[in-house]
């Protein structure tokens, strides 16, 4: 456990030194906690107006403030109050720097004051800061233990921004929307036709959907309206439109997905292929990565083991389609050894073993693993499991619809993630979101869906995502 020094313990000419690199998340915890929302410091911002994404410059205050680490913690350390400081900035620092903070006592004063020569150091040698505080030292010996301090959650969603970016460098998507009838649902085609995502077609009853774009206040009298009253008959208008070549995706709007999936999945005028169609929910997970895609939580309820092979190669194409190199595939089951008695831990160890002998392709697959030890590293360590997958899992195939859909779920209303959902293995893409989910689930499911049927018709991805990124 951290002790201090007290004014007794210190003599001029001790000195103290951290190494901290500068993040986006730095940014914008600092950002929240002075109330300076200036846009040349925030992270994903345009600030000059170009239309490229400019990188940020760290605050300056940002940069001196980290002296109160080295004086807080180290020297004097606990017990320190600061009386007075003083900054010359002589350079700017940037995201990815390494910032080395050092303190110097330089004098002793009466009533324990304690005057501290301050420099920041970039790693290349350039000196960014300089300065000098005047501390009041502590007189007796304080130990804490930090890691008593609640951990701070930066609530970002940034993986989703850049599959939209991406997404709109590719043609629109013509897309048929099975009865759009509700803001949300509309909303959603609406903001994607304004992003160049998607060319709509819109079906279902006209007195509905125009009911819901004055809600909106929007004008959709650009877009083709096919009026069809029933819900059901909507959806069937929507597949047999994929059929007449008119469009290559289709997308949910405000009806219950059995009814839509009714007609996906029929064998007379369906969009089956040979492969199982099964849903992938892509989640942006604050402080993780890379998004992590979860199947299948909406559509086949108990699947069996072949099922489950058709189930786990539709997730890791759509993980390859959005920038995933090789994903990291974890079967999930309710413990990470084989049971016979949870038949679940046996179907993820026969997936496994297909994966090794490439009867799944393009992905480490690793299973049965267990939530904590397929997503957290230290949870896989404590329990002894050395795999390239466990702890860093970006594809987790769960065992049942229920687990799947719960999963999902505590993820966006418990961790603040945003899901986009898919359904592969239909002759096209079906953008297949909840009908409470808001315009930017739609948007991003349009996304996912324009990247994969990109993958799909040109054999690579539109673009490659860094794992290391911050």
């Amino acid at each position: 456990m951290p002790t201090n020094k007290t004014f007794e313990q210190i003599n001029v000419g001790d000195c103290a030194e951290i190494v901290r690199e500068c993040s986006s998340n730095d940014l914008l915890v600092f950002a929240h906690a002075s109330g300076n929302h200036n846009p040349i410091h925030l992270p994903d911002t345009d600030w000059t107006g170009d239309g490229v994404v400019d990188k940020p410059v760290a605050p300056a205050m940002w940069v001196g403030c980290l002296a109160s680490a080295v004086l807080g913690n180290i020297l004097p350390g606990p017990g320190t109050i600061y009386k007075s400081q003083s900054f010359r900035f002589l350079e700017g620092a940037a995201v990815g720097d390494q910032l080395h903070v050092k303190v110097t006592a330089k004098e002793k004063r009466p009533e324990k004051i304690i005057v501290f020569d301050l420099t920041v150091t970039r790693g290349d040698g350039v000196r960014l800061v300089e300065g000098v505080a005047e501390v009041r030292a502590p007189g007796e010996t304080i130990e804490f233990d930090a890691s008593n301090i609640p951990a701070l959650l930066v609530q970002r969603h940034r993986h989703f921004n850049k599959m939209i970016e991406l997404a709109k460098t590719l043609p629109a998507l013509p897309t048929a929307v099975a009865a759009p009838d509700d803001p949300n649902s509309l909303e959603g085609a609406l903001m994607a036709a304004r992003e160049g995502l998607i060319h709509p077609i819109l079906i279902g009853a006209r007195d509905r959907i125009e009911g819901a774009a004055k809600e909106l206040d929007e004008d959709i009298s650009a877009f083709q309206l096919i009026d069809i009253e029933d819900e059901m008959e909507a959806a069937g208008r929507a597949v047999a439109l994929v059929h007449e070549g008119k469009v290559k995706a289709v997308m949910k709007g405000h009806l219950h997905t059995d009814h839509l999936l009714h007609h996906v999945v029929k064998r007379d005028g369906g969009l089956r292929t040979k492969r199982r169609i099964s849903h992938v929910f892509a989640m942006d997970i604050p402080g993780r990565k890379t998004p992590v895609l979860i199947s299948d939580a909406a559509i086949n309820i108990t699947p069996d083991l072949n099922t489950k092979v058709d189930i786990t190669q539709n997730a890791i194409d759509a993980a390859i389609s959005i920038g995933l190199e090789t994903p990291r595939v974890g079967i999930l089951s309710a413990i990470e050894t084989v049971n016979p008695a949870i038949p679940s831990s046996l179907d993820a160890a026969v997936l496994s073993k297909m994966a090794e002998r490439g009867q799944i392709t393009g992905a480490i697959v690793d299973g049965p693993l267990a939530m904590d030890n397929a997503i957290d590293v230290q949870a896989a360590r404590t329990k002894g499991i050395t795999s390239l997958v466990a702890g860093h899992a970006e594809v987790l195939i769960v065992p049942n619809l229920e687990a799947g859909n719960m999963l999902a779920k505590e993820l966006t209303f418990i961790a603040h993630a945003e899901a986009a959902g898919l359904v592969i293995g239909a002759k096209v893409p079906v953008m297949l979101t909840s009908r409470a989910d808001d315009g930017r689930a739609r948007l991003a499911s349009c996304a996912l869906a324009m990247l994969y049927t990109h993958w799909q018709t040109t054999g690579s991805p539109a673009g490659i995502l860094d794992r290391e990124a911050d």
